[in-house]
């Protein structure tokens, strides 16, 4: 799967008294693209937690281009940027209900063996899921 994408609305306690989203809410945004586009793949975060293997955020970088407000339908647009080794990369841009660019941005994750905190391949049964 290139890409995947998921619609919500800005809530209210999401935004500062002017009705603009707060900068940090957009790294829980990324996430909820994230966690929407493994779940699409087959991949449930908390399922891989259980098997003992965790993505933390290494990297995080947001370019600002117009503010979300209140009430907004915005989109997230995921998007693998390659094939996962030890981390996976992924791109992002978040569009309001007029279709103008909000954002882009980038994570790498690192998948972290929770037995031994050290970084570890990607699982196979991920691999798998992306060549299907």
């Amino acid at each position: 799967m290139k890409y995947d994408e998921i619609s919500f609305r800005v809530r209210y306690g999401e935004t500062d008294q002017m009705g603009v989203v707060y900068h940090g809410n957009y790294a829980q945004y990324l996430e909820m693209g994230r966690v929407e586009w493994l779940r699409k793949i087959g991949v449930s975060y908390k399922k891989m937690e259980a098997n003992g293997v965790m993505l933390p955020v290494v990297s995080l970088n947001i370019n600002f281009k117009k503010s979300a407000l209140y009430d907004d339908l915005i989109t997230v647009v995921t998007s693998l940027k390659k094939t996962p080794m030890v981390k996976i990369e992924f791109d992002y841009k978040i569009y309001n209900q007029d279709k103008e660019l909000l954002i882009e941005a980038n994570t790498v994750l690192a998948f972290i063996d929770m037995k031994t905190n050290r970084p570890m391949r990607c699982p196979d049964y991920i691999m798998e899921k992306l060549k299907s």
